[in-house]
Formats: structure tokens, C-alpha cells, sequence
């Protein structure tokens, strides 16, 4: 007898809604072992706009440890801004765009890619919303290279990185860092700055959540509502992509999310099939707004936008519910569930992370870009 809809579903909740808690230990790839020198150097050049086109961004900028490795605004202000968070603009006149999407936090990248089975490799990690790239070492390069996010209009994409090089070198400190870590007249190079800034990364994790002490054995971790929020939060299906130790498939998924409209384009994501990361839940409190372009600001918004999904409602008028993801309109949600399922998600947030900032940086320049 064929199952029914209904216990299909089950099925599906039962097999996709599985967690645990975070490692306690970070895998490392082998080409890339940590040291204390190396974690420092990745330090100074994430807090370091030398690395900028015009010497006014940094990493950074838009992932500062006050905002959880995150920032406070939908799309961001990289090249030609200044200020802080909320309060960071454009310098005038202009002609850099926003960023093309929301500044996900680097909080636990280190475990990006991990399975429901607590497996992952770290040089075939998964990063940014649309996949394009494998490993912190890598991604580390990718913003370096952006006209909007640190390379500006002075630089070629093919020469960025030659000059920041180049900058470096010119610097005793970088040089005498540099060599001490890795080695070798040629010690600065592009795939070291990457490595260096990738094991500073992978030292910023929040594994000892209320969730993760709950799941290592201490009841009373969690409250019994935010138990409730937890057994909700699998029964309406938000486990079916949001799941693992990371709360995240790392998966790209069609959710049809409103249109920024700060962006003069359509961002389509994915193969242009408007899909994008399913990102972790892990900190949400650092982490807004949400959504790909921050396009939802509260998680009170994030969960009417699914109960909305839920009820059949067409919201981006650029994609019908038949190009929506399968495991989307699996997603059943009332207004009632969306209190208990919120008190859960705060269990996730931990603010244990190392906060340090250098007080000066090797090059000079002011620590994090232009933020003050």
C-alpha cells in the first residue's frame, strides 16, 4: 500500500532533522598546519586595509568581532565607505556599488561543509552563498579580488593581488613574519597570505553553545519551552535543510526571497536558478538581517516569510512556486509555533569567540579599514 503524503513527510523529518553538537576539535588540511605564529600573522592581515586596493578596507570591515565576525547591515559598504556598522556610508562623490550580498558571519567556518555525520573535509569546505569557492584558504583571496568589496577601481582584477604582494614585501614586519611561519626567501606569496589568514579563521568557533551543552549530556542546558521550540522546529520541517551540528545542509536551495533593492540587478544565485547556501543558524544574534541580500530583518520576518511559503504565497514575482525548492514547500508553520521555535534558535548563540583586536597592524594604517 503506498504511503500517503502525510507519512511521506514523517519519513523525510526523520531522516533529514538530525544534530549534535559542534566538534570540540578543528581539522586542519594537511598543507596547512596551525601555530601560534601563523594564527597571529592571519590575524594582523584580516585587521590589515593594506590588503585593499586603496588601503581602506580590511577583512575586517564587514566581519568584525563586535558584530560576531558579522555585520549589522543587508548588503554592504566595502571600497569608498566609512563608518561603522549601521552607521557606515558611502564617501562622496562615489561610484562603487554595494556588495552583492549579506556578510555572513566566520564564525564556525571552520566546520563548513559538515554532514549530519559529523564528517567534512576542510579543503573541500563550501563557502560563500553561492558555492563558488572550496576552502578558507581560498576564500580567503575571492574579496581581496572584488571591484566593490576591498580591490576597488585602481587595480585590475589579474593585479590585485600582485600589488598587495608587492606591499608586503615592502614591509619589515610582514617579511620577518612571513619567513618566521613559512619559510624561504619568497616566503609572501599569495597562497601563504591565504593559508595565514585561514588559520586565524579557524580559530574563531563558538562550540560550547547552551544547544551544545544540551547535547552533550546536561539537561538542564535548555529550558523545557526551548525543548518545545526544538521539537517544533524539526515538525515543521525547518530541519530538512537546516540540520547537522551546523544547522545547515550546505546545500543551494530556491526559496523566492525578496529583491533587494539597493542592487540595480536581479541577483539569480546559483546557475542563475535563484538558489542560494542554506546558511547556518548557529549565532542569529550577530548574524541580521537575513536572508542572502538581508532582505528580512528580524527572525519574527524570517518565519512569516515561511509560514507565508506555507500558505501558497507567492513573494518574489520573479519565480513561481513550481521553481521553489521541493523541501520548501515541505515547510508547515503557524504564527503560534514561531515563539517556541524562536526561543530554541537563541540556545544556538554563544558569545565565547576570541574578540582580540590588534592594536596596531604591521602596515600603519588605522586597524580595520575605515571604521572610525
Amino acid at each position: 500500500m503506498p504511503l500517503s503524503p502525510t507519512e511521506k513527510r514523517a519519513i523525510l523529518i526523520r531522516k533529514l532533522s538530525r544534530f549534535s553538537a559542534l566538534p570540540e576539535e578543528v581539522k586542519h588540511p594537511a598543507n596547512n598546519p596551525p601555530s601560534p605564529a601563523k594564527i597571529e600573522l592571519g590575524r594582523l592581515l584580516f585587521f590589515d586595509p593594506i590588503l585593499s586596493g586603496d588601503r581602506d578596507v580590511a577583512c575586517a570591515t564587514c566581519h568584525h568581532p563586535t558584530n560576531g565576525y558579522a555585520e549589522s547591515l543587508d548588503i554592504s559598504i566595502g571600497v569608498n565607505g566609512h563608518g561603522f556598522g549601521v552607521r557606515r556610508s558611502f564617501k562622496q562623490p562615489n561610484d562603487i556599488p554595494f556588495t552583492k550580498r549579506n556578510s555572513q558571519t566566520i564564525l564556525n567556518t571552520a566546520f563548513n561543509g559538515i554532514s549530519i555525520h559529523n564528517r567534512y573535509d576542510p579543503e573541500q569546505a563550501p563557502m560563500f552563498w553561492d558555492l563558488r569557492t572550496k576552502s578558507l584558504e581560498k576564500q580567503a583571496l575571492e574579496p581581496l579580488k572584488s571591484l566593490e568589496e576591498m580591490r576597488g577601481q585602481h587595480f585590475a582584477e589579474d593585479a590585485i593581488l600582485p600589488e598587495i604582494i608587492e606591499r608586503l614585501r615592502s614591509i619589515p614586519e610582514y617579511v620577518q613574519r612571513f619567513q618566521q611561519v613559512f619559510g624561504g626567501s619568497e616566503s609572501i606569496s599569495s597562497e601563504n597570505l591565504g593559508k595565514a589568514i585561514a588559520a586565524f579563521e579557524r580559530t574563531l568557533l563558538t562550540n560550547n553553545s547552551r544547544f551544545d551543552q544540551y547535547m552533550k549530556g546536561d539537561e538542564t542546558a535548555i529550558s523545557l519551552s526551548e525543548k518545545e521550540g526544538f521539537e517544533q522546529f524539526k515538525r515543521s520541517g525547518c530541519g530538512n535543510c537546516h540540520n547537522g551540528p551546523m544547522f545547515s545542509d550546505y546545500k543551494e536551495h530556491v526559496l523566492g526571497v525578496h529583491n533587494n533593492s539597493k542592487l540595480p540587478y536581479i541577483d539569480k544565485g546559483v546557475d542563475s536558478l535563484y538558489a542560494f547556501r542554506t546558511p547556518s543558524l548557529r549565532n542569529l544574534r550577530f548574524t541580521f538581517p537575513y536572508m542572502h541580500n538581508g532582505s528580512l530583518t528580524s527572525l519574527d520576518r524570517v518565519l512569516e516569510f515561511y509560514e507565508d511559503i506555507a500558505a501558497g504565497v507567492r513573494i518574489n514575482p520573479d519565480l513561481t512556486r513550481d521553481q521553489l525548492d521541493p523541501l520548501v514547500k515541505e515547510i508547515r508553520l503557524s504564527v503560534k509555533e514561531m515563539r517556541p521555535i524562536i526561543s530554541f534558535l537563541n540556545t544556538l548563540n554563544d558569545e565565547s569567540f576570541d574578540k582580540t583586536e590588534p592594536e596596531e597592524v604591521p602596515s600603519g594604517l588605522p586597524v580595520g579599514g575605515n571604521i572610525h
